[in-house]
């Protein structure tokens, strides 16, 4: 087929599809309004309003991918799908537009010459503002090799200039990044995956996908957590982009509500406090804040019950049973409730059979008037025989459950707590940690409390995990259901982030690798299904934790319960500047293989050393030269933390200029890193000049002070 006319032929097709989403706009926007009429009707009317989200975010990239049958078929592959004209309720007619998220679709990303999978060509088609700009015909019939699906559209959209913010890519994935996206729910996912291999794309096209597969997902959300808010920001828009609004984004520092990391810590500290022992220890020190078991002697209508010991360490074993703190004194007071009722008939019963002795006559002659005055007197059992039915003792257990007193003795005995307090107590006193931490040693324990900061001190990153922890088995003070709530007609994201004990649908961890053991457990209490995919690249982790495989990351909350995938194409990162990699990876330690570059930018690293006094001035001329060159585009400066503040005055305004664990996940079109040496000479420092070397998509300086 000429170009022109299939740039006319998908031009015709596209319009033809613009008309019929703003059909399916209007019809979803004459929905009927008030309320629904039952659990069915807000089902459907919640997945109206999602296909109608969808629709309105679908402007661009409509139509993106044409696949063409060997037995004459032909479909487009969109970002969401549209329903025919004529494709009626029931009706056996193909949809207008695929949804690329669809099954039927999937072999627009996996089909190749060897295995084509019943088509004869798959075309990408790029568009703009209602403009087909640009076609790419790839015949699958083994006539053109290429190890790239779509590899014009790809290199296409690799070479765009960067924003500044991330885009989506439904119209050029690969089939590695395809087959983890679409990998079934079944556990722990685990990617590993070097620098530009779209870890991050992968991650947020799984949720898109999963939302779109399972779609009770969406009832209870999606968490995203990143490594920082700047990398946060960076994402925020891909999964809008694809409809999807039912997603939580944090990190781990902010993922608490109410709590916020405010304070640094050395990093020996940080990774004393990483180690999951530290859950044993925390649930050891809230046991030891139970009452003990005694005997309670209670006040009741002006008398004294006692409520011995025994039954109170049966009532007590029957509430705690692995409840939080809190829900497990509420389960406590309600059985206390009983058995101050049942001590208080029993008290009765007592008393009347004593006062019986010496008027059996009297009482006799009681009974038979009773029985003579038949049935409808209004006088209970106990009026007769002093003994309580279960209706008047039940009305005595709610009274005493509602008695200010009672609960004044139980609040007393089994006071309510505040985790933050708490956590600061154990944190500061060595006699208690030294109790509830015995495999820390004396000086790990002493740097824990030196830390610590005092009383007033802020909250470290460190802590936040700790605090979670605890917040968990202390639990919510007021609610009955352990602070996990159900799905209601509130927007489910927003409840999300404020509820402690949300539970979520599905977890991603963008740069999984510099979680702490602690941090993973965080993961956990939030997705107890664990219905988990973490991205990450082992060899770029700064974090301190001492873990240097993926085994040794997760397995202390995963065990050997996970399974793991890997990126092994580099699509971002130019093959000028991965030739630097092997070096700096031997440096680190590493044993693994750094992912293949398949694109070359034209253009040569280069390398300058300056003099240290002028290096802040040699670094500002440098970005506004590669500003310059990229116009349209984005430089980023990555240096040592000790540079930053003194280079951030130096540059441009707009430009960022952060360390190499600020720079993870991000990238630009051009990268200056300003004293590479400085930045290897941090701790973990040669992973970190990994990160920094690898941000760039078409142009790296490096700048170093010297003679």
């Amino acid at each position: 087929m000429r170009r022109d006319s299939a740039y006319a032929e998908e031009q015709e097709f596209l319009e033809r599809a613009v008309t019929r989403r703003a059909a399916l706009i209007e019809e979803l926007s004459a929905e009927p309004a008030g309320e629904a009429e039952d659990a069915l009707d807000v089902a459907r009317r919640r997945m109206v309003r999602r296909q109608l989200e969808e629709l309105r975010r679908a402007e661009d990239g409509l139509v993106f991918g044409r696949l063409d049958g060997a037995d004459g078929t032909i479909r487009r592959v969109g970002r969401v799908g549209l329903r025919s004209e004529d494709q009626g309720t029931g009706a056996d007619v193909e949809p207008l537009v695929l949804d690329w998220r669809a099954p039927v679709a999937r072999a627009f990303y996996t089909a190749t010459a060897v295995d084509p999978q019943g088509l004869v060509r798959r075309r990408h088609i790029r568009t703009r503002d209602g403009v087909v700009t640009g076609v790419d015909d790839e015949p699958l019939d083994g006539s053109v090799g290429t190890e790239l699906v779509g590899e014009g559209a790809l290199l296409a959209a690799l070479d765009q200039r960067r924003t500044g913010r991330m885009g989506t890519a439904i119209a050029t994935l690969q089939r590695e990044q395809d087959d983890i996206i679409r990998a079934g729910v079944t556990g722990p996912l685990i990617v590993q995956g070097g620098p530009g291999t779209g870890k991050t794309v992968v991650a947020l096209h799984r949720v898109a996908y999963l939302l779109f597969t399972h779609q009770r997902m969406a009832e209870r959300a999606v968490l995203v957590l990143g490594p920082s808010p700047r990398f946060l920001e960076y994402i925020g828009q891909v999964l809008p982009a694809l409809g999807e609004t039912a997603v939580v984004s944090a990190t781990c520092d902010t993922l608490l509500p109410g709590v916020r990391a405010s304070r640094a810590e050395s990093r020996d500290v940080a990774e004393i406090k990483g180690r999951a022992l530290w859950q044993g220890v925390l649930e050891r020190y809230v046991t030891s804040l139970l009452p003990p078991a005694r005997e309670l002697k209670l006040r009741w209508a002006g008398e004294f019950h006692l409520i011995g010991a025994e039954a109170v360490r049966q009532a007590m074993g029957s509430a705690v049973r692995g409840r939080p703190y809190h829900r497990a004194r509420k389960v406590f007071a309600e059985l206390l409730h009983h058995l101050l009722a049942e001590a208080v008939a029993e008290q009765r019963e007592t008393m009347l059979a004593e006062m019986e002795q010496g008027y059996e006559d009297i009482l006799a002659r009681i009974d038979r008037s009773a029985r003579d005055d038949g049935p409808g007197d209004g006088r209970s059992g106990s009026d007769v025989d002093g003994v309580l039915s279960e209706e008047e003792i039940e009305d005595l257990r709610e009274r005493i459950a509602d008695d200010p007193a009672i609960a004044r003795f139980v609040e007393a005995w089994w006071p309510t707590r505040d985790p933050e307090p708490l956590l600061r107590t154990l944190l500061t006193d060595r006699t208690l940690l030294a109790g509830f931490a015995p495999d820390l040693t004396a000086a790990e324990i002493d740097a824990v409390v030196t830390g610590a900061g005092g009383p007033a001190a802020g909250w470290a990153s460190g802590d936040i995990p700790l605090l979670d922890a605890l917040a968990a088995l202390i639990g919510d003070r007021a609610d009955g259901d352990d602070g996990i709530p159900g799905p209601g007609g509130e927007f489910v994201a927003e409840r999300a982030r404020r509820e402690r004990g949300w539970v979520y649908g599905h977890v991603v961890v963008d740069e999984a690798q510099e979680l702490s053991e602690m941090q993973w457990l965080m993961v956990l209490r939030r997705c107890p299904g664990r219905s988990v995919t973490a991205v990450g690249d082992i060899d770029q982790t700064e974090a301190p934790h001492r873990h240097t495989s993926w085994a040794q990351a997760v397995g202390a909350v995963f065990g050997d319960r996970w399974t793991a995938a890997e990126l092994t194409v580099c699509y971002r990162t130019p093959r000028e500047v991965m030739e630097l990699t092997g070096p700096i990876l031997v440096a680190a330690g590493s044993t693994g293989t750094p992912p293949r570059a398949v694109r070359s930018s034209g253009v040569a690293h280069w390398q300058r050393t300056v003099s240290p006094d002028r290096i802040a001035g040699e670094a500002a001329s440098a970005v506004q030269r590669m500003r310059e060159r990229w116009t349209g585009g984005t430089v980023g400066v990555v240096a040592p933390a000790t540079r930053v503040e003194e280079l951030r005055a130096a540059v441009e305004a707009g430009v960022p200029v952060v360390t190499a664990t600020q720079a993870k996940g991000l990238e630009w079109d051009a990268t200056l890193v300003v004293d590479p040496d400085g930045i290897a000479a941090e701790p973990r420092g040669w992973n970190g000049l990994y990160v920094a070397v690898t941000r760039c998509t078409q142009e790296l300086g490096r700048l170093s002070p010297g003679a």
